[in-house]
């Protein structure tokens, strides 16, 4: 009995003995068909499959084209950074509107008057073109091929891109599994590599852009303009005052920008020259592309001048002094000091390819003199020379304002240049930045505002960031009770200097998060209200003539001056403004956001119109989330 039983066990123990080995067995064959496969090249994919990853390949290749020249004519960018407004004194947002494309101002002077850079670096702009690509990867379409009986599967990307002067190109991991029948294959790297100059021209771009903020050759120019196309400084031998139309001064003054501005070419490029003053228009910027400038008076700008009295720029006559009077020399002097504020477009062009690389750039002219150069005090375009020295330990936490942990990607700004950190996992992120007072360590996610960390001291620590949920919200407006689906301009500008501006009816949603506003709506309406012509009498003391000139005695001498008839199109008729507190409770417990605001008398003067606007100042809004 003793026997059976260890024959039973010694039975059993090689059963098991067998199972083991079958399981290696199998576990390997898995294995080694994985590693089989993940090593398969384009050359020994099965002629049956094979144009199936063709198809694959050709998707990549022109997903990474469009990429490209999403880049090139979006300034480098092709996720957008923040939206910021500008205001009537500063007429630049962060971006251009050009033929419908918005496009990332590289510099440009904010609605509350701060000097702004966003200049991408050149690892901004693969890390955009790999988000580009993995968000398109899995898009490819095999329709023709699913009719055929294959099978194909693809696993989550992760796309590496790499930009030279005449080449881009991907590596990419990503699981792709071919099946068709009994055949199949599973590729897992892939490599697609084009020709284009997208990184040649973002270094001329770099050239242009550094040689301006150097040397500011393009407020240079926009003085000499300035001088040509508008009375600035000088004298007119007249008894009579000289006035010129303000509104006609500044018409001459945007004409001038726009024929000029575009005239002006970059020594090596692609141009001829007429004569020996068109080589007046030839900047050497230290590159030798072609390079276009462009600018609009249609574009948002500020043309300002002044001493004026409302729409007319008058000099009085000088010629007081003893004696001139006999001589009947009289002589008028004037000075008028402008402030200039408008938008060029570089534009980097191939000609043989037709690609373009283009980015916006604000010029500055105040009080009659150019704006302060940045040289010296912002590091353009390159993070090799920051991101490189990320030697200083930091842990970053981030959470939403629950304190819940959210994940995020995280980076480090300073001095204009911007350094990836990583992705939070799990809210936390222990990562390395530069050595840099005064950075900022910013985390952003989708639906939540961006949140920012100052960093103070150059020194390890932890860094803990509270992002604000954003809420869409419907807009709905009511003028003296009633609805309205007018046109009106609804602005949210919250504390922290963002702003959400709706163009009401066409935009009648907004996403906000908590915080405190000032709510602004204004409405306007047609008019055909006219300004009729009319003349002032303007008197002055002028010398006596004959001899009583002689003895400094003077005489009264009146002139006409002749205003023209003026049309306003648009007036003021209604609307407000109202701080208010948005709170948490109200954007998650509300479908819309219904504001209440009153309308103003129709205005059919100059001195009504006036009144409308103190009334504006004056009135407040209705602000109820339902």
């Amino acid at each position: 009995m003793f026997e059976k039983g260890r024959d039973f066990a010694r039975n059993n123990r090689a059963q098991a003995t067998i199972f083991i080995i079958l399981g290696i067995v199998i576990v390997a064959g898995v294995i080694a068909y994985f590693v089989f496969f993940a090593d398969v090249s384009n050359n020994n994919i099965p002629s049956d499959l094979q144009p199936a990853y063709t198809n694959f390949q050709n998707c990549l290749q022109n997903d990474l084209k469009t990429g490209i020249n999403v880049l090139g004519s979006q300034g480098g960018y092709i996720y957008m950074p923040q939206f910021y407004p500008g205001s009537r004194f500063s007429p630049f947002s962060s971006q251009l509107d050009f033929l419908g494309n918005p496009i990332p101002y590289w510099y440009y002077v904010s609605g509350n008057g701060v000097e702004k850079q966003q200049v991408p670096s050149m690892t901004s702009m693969e890390n955009d073109l790999s988000k580009f690509i993995e968000a398109r990867a899995r898009s490819c379409d095999f329709s023709e091929f699913y009719s055929d009986g294959l099978v194909i599967n693809m696993s989550k990307p992760k796309a590496d891109v790499s930009i030279s002067d005449s080449k881009v190109q991907i590596d990419m991991v990503m699981d792709l599994v071919i099946r068709k029948g009994n055949e199949s294959v599973l590729v897992r790297n892939h490599k697609i590599s084009i020709n284009s100059n997208i990184g040649s021209m973002y270094s001329d771009a770099l050239k242009v852009y550094n040689n301006e903020q150097k040397y500011l050759f393009l407020e240079n120019r926009t003085l000499d303009i300035l001088r040509l196309y508008a009375p600035v400084d000088g004298v007119e031998i007249q008894c009579a005052p000289k006035t010129w139309i303000a509104e006609d001064v500044l018409e001459n003054l945007g004409n001038g920008l726009d024929a000029n501005i575009v005239a002006i070419k970059v020594k090596g490029g692609d141009y001829s020259l007429n004569s020996k003053k068109d080589q007046y228009f030839v900047e050497d910027l230290g590159t030798n592309t072609n390079v276009k400038f462009l600018t609009s008076k249609n574009w948002p700008h500020v043309y300002e001048v002044s001493p004026s009295n409302g729409n007319v720029l008058q000099a009085d006559p000088v010629g007081n002094q003893q004696g001139l009077g006999a001589l009947g020399f009289c002589y008028v002097p004037y000075h008028f000091v402008y402030d200039v504020k408008y938008p060029v477009l570089v534009q980097i062009y191939d000609d043989p390819t037709g690609a373009i690389f283009q980015f916006p750039i604000a010029v500055v002219i105040q009080g009659n003199h150019p704006r302060k150069s940045l040289v010296g005090a912002v590091a353009v375009g390159t993070d090799t020379s920051l991101c490189e020295y990320a030697n200083s330990n930091v842990g970053v936490n981030v959470y939403d304002s629950n304190l819940n942990k959210v994940d995020a990607n995280v980076s480090f700004e300073c001095f204009g240049t911007q350094c990836d950190i990583g992705q939070t996992k799990g809210g936390h992120l222990d990562g390395k930045i530069p050595q840099c007072v005064n950075g900022k360590v910013v985390a952003q996610t989708d639906g939540y505002e961006d949140g920012t960390y100052v960093v103070t001291q150059a020194q390890s620590g932890q860094v803990d960031i509270v992002l604000s949920k954003l809420y869409s919200k419907n807009l709905e407006l009511k003028v003296d009770g009633k609805d309205y689906g007018g046109d009106a301009i609804i602005s949210f500008n919250k504390e922290n200097g963002s702003a959400v501006t709706a163009v009401f009816p066409r935009q009648n949603s907004v996403e906000l998060s908590e915080g405190q506003y000032n709510i602004q709506v204004v409405i306007y309406q047609n008019s055909s209200m006219s300004i009729p012509e009319s003349t002032q009498q303007q008197c002055v003391d002028v010398p006596a003539s004959g001899v009583g000139g002689l003895f400094g005695f003077t005489q009264e001498k009146c002139f006409d001056i002749n205003y023209p008839e003026q049309s306003l199109t648009n007036v003021l008729s209604g609307g407000g403004k109202q701080d208010y507190y948005v709170s948490q409770s109200e954007l998650q417990d509300s479908d819309k956001i219904v504001i209440s605001a009153s309308s103003l008398p129709v205005p059919n003067s100059i001195e009504r119109l006036q009144e409308n606007y103190i009334l504006y100042d004056n009135n407040g809004l209705g602000v109820e989330f339902q």
